[in-house]
This record gives C-alpha cells, sequence and structure tokens, in this order.
C-alpha cells in the first residue's frame, strides 16, 4: 500500500511525535508498504513564536499538493494541525479524497499556558481542523473522553509503542552523580510543568534529559538540577537505564511516549493521576501516581524494575502500527468513520 503521511514534526525535530512518526514509517516499510512523509524539508520556513526549535512552513500549499499528486498515494494519513497538515487537509477537501488525522498534541492547553487564549476558541480551531477525518486517531481513552466532551467525532483509540530493543535493562547505574538518580525527559518548556519535578525535595540528583524555550531559567532558578540537553538513540537509551527513577511532571500530555521508554528501560515512573499518565501506568507494578510527587518518586524507587520491564513489553510498536493501519481508510472512497471497528477493538 501507498500511505503518504503529512506532518510539521519530523527529523532532526526530536519530540514525542516524530518519534511516534519515525518508528511507525520504520515498522510500516518492513511490512512492505511504501511510504512517503510530506514534511516542511525544502521548504521556507520560520520559528515558531516562543518555541523557535520548531519551523514552521510558510505557504507550503502547492508544494504539498505537488507532492501528494506525484506520489499519488492510496491512503493520506494527516499528523499534525499546522501549516503542512492543514495544506495537506485543505488538498484532500479540494478533490474529495478521504484522510485521516491525529490528535498527538494538547494545543489549546499550549497556547492557554504561553498567551491565554481561551481553551474554547483553540479547541474550536482543532475541532474544525478535524471535522472532516474519517478517523480521529488518539492515544488514550482519556484523550479521547476530553475530545468526546468537546464535540468531536470519529474518534479511534490508537496507542502508541516503544522500541523494546533500543530500550532496555541494565545493572549499571550512575556512578558520577549522587544517587538516587531521578530523571526527566522531554521538551523544556512550561506547559511540562517542570518545577512540579525540580522544585521537590529530594535526595541524590535531579537530571533533566531534553531542550527548549525554558531551559536557561530553569537552571537559573534550580542549580543543583544537571541538564545535559538533547539527547537520542543509544545516548539516551543509557540515561534511562542508569537512572533510579523517572518523574513525569507534565499535566497536559495526550500519552507521554517518555514514561514507556523508561518503563522499558526497567525504570519506574511517578506522576500525576491525570491523562495520559493514568493510561500509559495502568498498574502499581510499573509506576506511582500521587498528587503528592514527591511521595509518588520516593515510592517508585522500591518497585521491582523487572517487573516495571515486563509492563512495558506489552507495548510493542508492531501493535501499535497494526492498529495504524486498521485506521486508514482509501483516498477514493467516500468518507466513513471507523467506529463499529473502533468499538470492536475496545470490545
Amino acid at each position: 500500500m501507498r500511505i503518504l503521511i503529512a506532518t510539521d514534526a519530523w527529523a532532526p525535530q526530536v519530540n514525542g511525535v516524530v518519534v511516534a512518526l519515525v518508528n511507525t514509517v520504520a515498522c510500516l516499510e518492513r511490512w512492505g508498504h511504501e511510504v512517503r512523509v510530506v514534511s516542511n524539508e525544502g521548504l521556507l520556513t520560520v520559528p515558531t513564536p516562543t518555541y523557535p526549535e520548531i519551523p514552521l512552513a510558510v505557504l507550503p500549499g502547492r508544494a504539498v499538493a505537488r507532492r501528494i499528486r506525484e506520489f499519488d498515494p492510496d491512503t493520506i494519513h494527516i499528523a499534525t494541525e499546522a501549516p503542512v497538515g492543514n495544506a495537506a487537509r485543505r488538498f484532500c477537501e479540494r478533490h474529495g479524497l478521504a484522510f485521516t488525522t491525529h490528535y498527538h498534541t494538547c494545543f489549546p492547553e499550549y497556547v492557554q499556558h504561553r498567551t491565554g487564549v481561551p481553551l474554547a476558541w483553540t479547541y474550536a480551531l482543532m475541532r474544525r481542523f478535524h471535522a472532516r477525518s474519517s478517523a480521529v486517531m488518539v492515544g488514550t481513552e482519556a484523550i479521547r473522553a476530553l475530545l468526546e466532551q468537546r464535540g468531536f467525532g470519529n474518534l479511534a483509540e490508537r496507542t502508541l509503542g516503544v522500541d523494546l530493543e533500543l530500550f532496555r535493562p541494565s545493572d549499571e547505574r550512575f556512578t558520577d552523580l549522587p544517587r538516587p538518580v531521578f530523571l526527566s525527559v522531554g521538551r523544556v518548556a512550561v506547559e511540562k510543568n517542570l518545577p512540579a519535578f525540580l522544585g521537590l525535595e529530594l535526595p541524590g540528583t535531579k537530571l533533566v534529559v531534553g531542550d527548549g524555550p525554558e531551559r536557561a531559567r530553569l537552571e537559573r532558578r534550580f542549580p543543583r538540577a544537571v541538564f545535559v540537553g538533547t539527547k537520542t538513540g543509544g545516548e539516551l537509551a543509557s540515561l534511562y537505564r542508569r537512572a533510579d527513577a523517572f518523574v513525569f511532571p507534565s499535566r497536559t500530555d495526550t500519552f507521554g511516549l517518555v514514561m514507556l521508554e523508561a518503563m522499558a528501560s526497567g525504570v519506574p515512573v511517578a506522576a500525576f493521576p491525570v491523562r495520559g499518565p493514568i493510561d500509559v501506568v495502568t498498574e502499581p507494578s510499573a509506576g506511582i501516581l500521587n498528587e503528592d510527587l514527591r511521595s509518588a518518586a520516593m515510592a517508585a524507587l522500591m518497585l521491582d524494575r523487572e517487573a516495571v520491564r515486563r509492563y512495558a513489553q506489552r507495548y510493542p510498536w508492531e501493535a501499535s502500527c497494526r492498529r495504524f493501519l486498521d485506521c486508514l481508510v482509501p483516498v477514493r472512497q467516500p468518507r466513513v468513520g471507523p467506529l463499529a471497528l473502533d468499538r470492536a477493538a475496545r470490545g
């Protein structure tokens, strides 16, 4: 099958959406599908306001349309709601093509954090973007419920996965940092709520992996924390497996792929009991969810790392990719939602 994925998030960006897409594409190609990613590569871009690390394409409509025509896909998936994704959506609607989308990011909450814009305004824009999608893929039941309350339709659960070969346990621990080492991985941005972690009274070391617009300010505010910037591949996997616990302070994530990466490495998770964590960490053997994040972090140190790893093994990328294929629709058929399929998948 010829699968086209339109996305504004793509390498060399480093974030959960890119990780999910890269692993999905790799899995689909192993299975013999031909995949074309339409991104902002080769297009004129400008930095995202307040987030210069992420480029946004400028007027990409013609280029996106040309790339879609040249590939002549059997199915089209639109992964992001930014300029490239919006150009692909407009092309599909103009030519009567069916397509699917994915609600990867809680943009309304992010925009509210940064600008104060009311949630209702941004949710209205998101609802309009996804309105004609044959399947709006979501990572968790909590996000499905949230979007249903906000008036979204054609929602289809598609849980993400983790690379169980790259992220694996080890007996190795940090020797150059005071232990226990409490690790956090992700964008260093206001919506990730890092002060809730960095402000905790914890023994040992707080280690932050990632970069973003808040890094300089947080380094000044929390000088005892260790910031090492963005890490990928084997270097990132090594940091995970040497940590003693993983702390996830975000309250606005749709999934939280980094929690799966930590658990696949045998590292127990501490998080707030909010959407994202409540769907990803569903058993107390894998992590501790508590509004008292310090108590959760300390309790996580006592969990069995082998049990944590076994829990993560329920989430191979292959299962996530099979679900992705189930949700896709042919571009040439009338727009039909996958609701019956999704009900069957949920039992």
